[in-house]
Protein backbone atom coordinates (compact mmCIF):
# COMPACT_ATOMS: atom_id res chain seq x y z
CA UNK A 1 0.00 0.00 0.00
CA UNK A 2 1.29 2.98 -0.93
CA UNK A 3 1.70 5.77 2.02
CA UNK A 4 2.84 8.64 0.31
CA UNK A 5 2.58 9.98 -3.73
CA UNK A 6 3.82 12.02 -5.64
CA UNK A 7 2.16 13.06 -8.96
CA UNK A 8 4.10 15.22 -11.41
CA UNK A 9 5.37 17.23 -8.76
CA UNK A 10 7.52 20.45 -10.06
CA UNK A 11 8.65 23.67 -7.50
CA UNK A 12 10.95 26.27 -8.16
CA UNK A 13 12.02 28.94 -5.77
CA UNK A 14 12.65 31.67 -8.49
CA UNK A 15 10.17 30.80 -10.83
CA UNK A 16 12.72 30.33 -13.49
CA UNK A 17 14.97 27.14 -12.88
CA UNK A 18 12.83 24.38 -11.12
CA UNK A 19 14.04 22.10 -8.60
CA UNK A 20 12.05 19.62 -9.05
CA UNK A 21 10.38 18.88 -12.58
CA UNK A 22 7.56 16.70 -13.45
CA UNK A 23 8.60 14.36 -10.14
CA UNK A 24 6.21 11.04 -9.59
CA UNK A 25 7.02 8.53 -7.39
CA UNK A 26 5.02 6.07 -4.46
CA UNK A 27 6.71 4.77 -1.67
CA UNK A 28 4.77 1.93 0.17
CA UNK A 29 4.14 1.31 3.63
CA UNK A 30 7.64 0.06 5.82
CA UNK A 31 9.59 0.54 2.99
CA UNK A 32 13.24 2.22 3.34
CA UNK A 33 13.94 4.32 0.41
CA UNK A 34 17.10 6.66 -0.24
CA UNK A 35 17.38 9.12 -2.18
CA UNK A 36 20.78 9.89 -4.09
CA UNK A 37 21.90 12.96 -6.28
CA UNK A 38 24.51 15.42 -6.73
CA UNK A 39 24.22 19.02 -4.97
CA UNK A 40 21.25 20.69 -6.60
CA UNK A 41 19.38 17.49 -7.76
CA UNK A 42 16.45 18.54 -5.94
CA UNK A 43 16.35 16.06 -2.65
CA UNK A 44 16.10 18.63 -0.04
CA UNK A 45 13.53 19.94 -1.78
CA UNK A 46 11.88 16.77 -2.14
CA UNK A 47 11.99 16.10 1.45
CA UNK A 48 9.89 19.57 2.12
CA UNK A 49 7.42 19.20 -0.41
CA UNK A 50 6.90 15.12 1.29
CA UNK A 51 6.36 17.05 5.16
CA UNK A 52 4.26 19.82 3.52
CA UNK A 53 6.84 22.46 4.89
CA UNK A 54 6.90 23.47 0.61
CA UNK A 55 4.14 22.89 -1.79
CA UNK A 56 4.42 21.63 -5.46
CA UNK A 57 3.82 24.68 -8.38
CA UNK A 58 2.74 21.87 -10.17
CA UNK A 59 1.03 17.74 -9.31
CA UNK A 60 0.26 17.22 -6.02
CA UNK A 61 1.49 15.28 -2.51
CA UNK A 62 -0.57 12.92 -0.70
CA UNK A 63 0.53 11.61 2.68
CA UNK A 64 -1.73 8.87 4.44
CA UNK A 65 -4.19 10.12 2.08
CA UNK A 66 -4.05 13.77 2.24
CA UNK A 67 -3.21 16.10 0.09
CA UNK A 68 -0.40 18.48 0.92
CA UNK A 69 -3.04 21.40 -1.28
CA UNK A 70 -5.09 21.06 1.23
CA UNK A 71 -4.66 23.67 4.44
CA UNK A 72 -6.91 21.61 6.57
CA UNK A 73 -4.57 18.78 6.42
CA UNK A 74 -1.48 19.93 6.45
CA UNK A 75 -1.23 19.45 10.15
CA UNK A 76 -2.13 15.64 9.46
CA UNK A 77 0.27 15.44 6.69
CA UNK A 78 3.33 16.59 9.86
CA UNK A 79 2.02 14.50 12.91
CA UNK A 80 2.77 11.56 10.00
CA UNK A 81 5.72 12.97 8.86
CA UNK A 82 8.92 13.70 10.80
CA UNK A 83 11.92 15.03 9.15
CA UNK A 84 15.52 15.07 10.67
CA UNK A 85 17.54 17.73 9.49
CA UNK A 86 21.30 17.98 8.81
CA UNK A 87 22.26 19.84 11.70
CA UNK A 88 20.52 18.60 14.72
CA UNK A 89 21.55 21.81 17.27
CA UNK A 90 18.74 23.43 15.01
CA UNK A 91 16.32 20.97 16.31
CA UNK A 92 17.27 20.41 19.67
CA UNK A 93 15.07 23.18 21.61
CA UNK A 94 15.41 22.46 25.52
CA UNK A 95 18.49 22.63 27.92
CA UNK A 96 17.39 18.97 28.85
CA UNK A 97 17.21 16.12 26.62
CA UNK A 98 13.66 14.94 28.30
CA UNK A 99 12.10 18.04 27.90
CA UNK A 100 13.55 18.48 24.25
CA UNK A 101 11.60 15.21 23.37
CA UNK A 102 8.48 16.35 25.03
CA UNK A 103 8.75 19.74 23.31
CA UNK A 104 6.73 18.21 20.06
CA UNK A 105 4.12 16.34 22.30
CA UNK A 106 2.74 18.81 24.11
CA UNK A 107 2.69 21.26 20.84
CA UNK A 108 0.12 18.04 19.83
CA UNK A 109 -1.96 18.41 22.81
CA UNK A 110 -0.64 15.22 24.17
CA UNK A 111 -1.68 14.53 27.30
CA UNK A 112 0.74 14.32 30.33
CA UNK A 113 1.14 10.87 31.67
CA UNK A 114 0.95 10.08 27.74
CA UNK A 115 4.31 12.35 27.19
CA UNK A 116 6.12 10.51 29.59
CA UNK A 117 5.28 7.20 27.91
CA UNK A 118 6.17 8.62 24.80
CA UNK A 119 9.70 10.04 25.97
CA UNK A 120 10.72 6.57 27.37
CA UNK A 121 9.87 5.35 24.27
CA UNK A 122 11.68 7.29 22.00
CA UNK A 123 15.23 7.04 24.44
CA UNK A 124 14.40 3.20 24.69
CA UNK A 125 14.36 3.60 21.21
CA UNK A 126 16.87 5.38 20.09
CA UNK A 127 19.29 3.85 23.18
CA UNK A 128 19.32 6.95 25.19
CA UNK A 129 17.60 6.16 28.04
CA UNK A 130 20.72 7.05 30.10
CA UNK A 131 20.42 10.76 28.79
CA UNK A 132 17.26 11.46 30.03
CA UNK A 133 18.31 13.88 32.06
CA UNK A 134 21.34 15.27 30.62
CA UNK A 135 21.87 18.08 28.35
CA UNK A 136 22.32 18.25 24.81
CA UNK A 137 24.87 20.25 24.84
CA UNK A 138 27.81 17.78 26.39
CA UNK A 139 26.46 15.56 24.11
CA UNK A 140 28.55 14.02 21.05
CA UNK A 141 27.23 14.84 17.31
CA UNK A 142 25.93 11.08 16.97
CA UNK A 143 24.22 11.19 20.37
CA UNK A 144 23.22 14.79 19.21
CA UNK A 145 21.49 13.36 16.09
CA UNK A 146 19.80 10.08 18.18
CA UNK A 147 17.97 12.65 20.52
CA UNK A 148 16.55 14.87 17.42
CA UNK A 149 15.37 10.98 15.81
CA UNK A 150 14.34 10.39 19.48
CA UNK A 151 12.05 13.89 19.53
CA UNK A 152 10.50 13.07 16.28
CA UNK A 153 9.55 9.82 17.30
CA UNK A 154 7.48 11.52 20.37
CA UNK A 155 5.69 12.46 18.05
CA UNK A 156 4.87 8.54 16.64
CA UNK A 157 5.09 9.70 12.65
CA UNK A 158 4.75 6.78 10.32
CA UNK A 159 7.43 8.40 7.58
CA UNK A 160 10.72 9.07 8.64
CA UNK A 161 12.76 11.59 6.52
CA UNK A 162 16.16 11.61 7.01
CA UNK A 163 17.66 14.94 5.32
CA UNK A 164 21.74 14.67 5.30
CA UNK A 165 21.41 13.91 8.50
CA UNK A 166 24.86 12.21 8.61
CA UNK A 167 26.82 14.62 7.25
CA UNK A 168 27.66 16.55 10.27
CA UNK A 169 28.69 13.34 12.15
CA UNK A 170 31.87 11.17 12.03
CA UNK A 171 31.86 7.86 11.23
CA UNK A 172 30.77 6.27 14.50
CA UNK A 173 27.99 8.91 15.05
CA UNK A 174 26.92 7.56 11.32
CA UNK A 175 26.86 4.12 12.71
CA UNK A 176 24.51 5.10 15.21
CA UNK A 177 21.96 6.92 13.59
CA UNK A 178 22.22 4.29 10.98
CA UNK A 179 21.48 1.58 13.36
CA UNK A 180 18.71 3.12 15.06
CA UNK A 181 17.06 3.58 11.57
CA UNK A 182 17.34 0.84 10.52
CA UNK A 183 15.96 -1.04 13.91
CA UNK A 184 13.21 1.24 13.28
CA UNK A 185 12.00 0.23 9.92
CA UNK A 186 12.84 -3.69 10.65
CA UNK A 187 11.39 -4.17 13.89
CA UNK A 188 8.91 -1.30 13.78
CA UNK A 189 7.77 -0.87 10.67
CA UNK A 190 8.72 3.04 10.08
CA UNK A 191 8.67 3.76 6.48
CA UNK A 192 12.11 5.32 5.84
CA UNK A 193 12.99 7.64 3.38
CA UNK A 194 17.00 8.80 3.82
CA UNK A 195 18.32 11.61 1.53
CA UNK A 196 21.92 11.31 1.69
CA UNK A 197 25.59 11.53 -0.71
CA UNK A 198 27.04 8.42 1.76
CA UNK A 199 26.80 5.60 -1.23
CA UNK A 200 27.40 2.99 1.88
CA UNK A 201 24.24 4.25 3.62
CA UNK A 202 22.39 3.27 0.71
CA UNK A 203 23.12 -0.70 0.98
CA UNK A 204 20.06 -1.13 2.93
CA UNK A 205 17.25 0.15 1.53
CA UNK A 206 14.94 -1.68 -0.17
CA UNK A 207 15.17 1.19 -3.22
CA UNK A 208 17.41 3.63 -4.60
CA UNK A 209 16.04 6.74 -6.81
CA UNK A 210 18.68 9.44 -8.15
CA UNK A 211 17.52 12.57 -9.01
CA UNK A 212 19.48 14.56 -11.14
CA UNK A 213 18.77 18.25 -12.63
CA UNK A 214 15.11 18.14 -10.74
CA UNK A 215 14.44 14.63 -12.68
CA UNK A 216 14.02 10.96 -11.31
CA UNK A 217 17.25 9.82 -13.56
CA UNK A 218 17.67 6.01 -11.75
CA UNK A 219 15.50 3.72 -9.83
CA UNK A 220 16.11 -0.08 -8.76
CA UNK A 221 17.96 -1.99 -5.72
CA UNK A 222 21.36 -0.96 -4.46
CA UNK A 223 23.16 -3.29 -6.52
CA UNK A 224 20.93 -2.53 -9.53
CA UNK A 225 21.90 1.32 -9.27
CA UNK A 226 26.08 0.51 -8.64
CA UNK A 227 25.95 -2.18 -11.13
CA UNK A 228 25.54 -0.04 -13.85
CA UNK A 229 28.56 2.08 -13.77
CA UNK A 230 27.37 4.18 -16.78
CA UNK A 231 24.26 5.61 -14.47
CA UNK A 232 26.81 6.27 -11.57
CA UNK A 233 29.10 8.11 -13.37
CA UNK A 234 26.59 10.14 -15.44
CA UNK A 235 24.91 10.95 -12.48
CA UNK A 236 27.62 12.31 -10.36
CA UNK A 237 27.29 9.36 -7.85
CA UNK A 238 30.99 6.94 -6.50
CA UNK A 239 30.69 4.05 -5.84
CA UNK A 240 30.92 2.38 -2.40
CA UNK A 241 34.04 1.91 -0.38
CA UNK A 242 33.88 -1.89 -0.33
CA UNK A 243 32.97 -1.93 -4.42
CA UNK A 244 36.07 0.74 -4.63
CA UNK A 245 38.64 -1.38 -2.99
CA UNK A 246 37.04 -4.78 -4.92
CA UNK A 247 37.49 -2.99 -8.42
CA UNK A 248 41.13 -1.84 -7.24
CA UNK A 249 42.12 -5.48 -6.06
CA UNK A 250 40.79 -7.08 -9.18
CA UNK A 251 43.12 -4.65 -11.27
CA UNK A 252 46.12 -5.85 -9.30
CA UNK A 253 45.25 -9.29 -10.22
CA UNK A 254 42.97 -10.45 -7.12
CA UNK A 255 39.95 -13.15 -9.03
CA UNK A 256 37.06 -11.72 -7.03
CA UNK A 257 33.76 -11.43 -8.56
CA UNK A 258 31.52 -8.51 -9.95
CA UNK A 259 28.87 -6.65 -8.18
CA UNK A 260 30.93 -6.56 -4.99
CA UNK A 261 28.93 -3.59 -2.64
CA UNK A 262 29.22 -4.50 1.27
CA UNK A 263 32.24 -5.40 3.54
CA UNK A 264 30.91 -8.30 4.54
CA UNK A 265 30.89 -9.45 0.29
CA UNK A 266 34.38 -8.38 0.03
CA UNK A 267 35.59 -9.89 2.98
CA UNK A 268 33.43 -13.05 1.99
CA UNK A 269 34.82 -12.89 -1.85
CA UNK A 270 38.81 -12.80 0.15
CA UNK A 271 38.54 -15.24 2.25
CA UNK A 272 36.90 -17.46 -0.65
CA UNK A 273 39.94 -16.14 -2.94
CA UNK A 274 43.13 -17.47 -1.07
Amino acid sequence: MSILIAENVSFSYDKKIKALDGVSLSVEKGEYLAVLGRNGSGKSTLAKLFNALLLPDEGEVTVCGFSSADKKTVFEIRKRVGVVFQNPDNQLVASIVEDDIAFGPENLGVKREEIKERIDFALKTVGMEEFKNASPERLSGGQKQRIAIAGVLALKPEILILDESTSMLDPVGRAEVLATVEKLNKEQGVTVIAITHYMEETLGADRVIVLDNGKIAAEGSPKAIFSDRTTVEKHGLTLPLPAIIADELKKAGVPLKDGILTKEELAEALCGSK
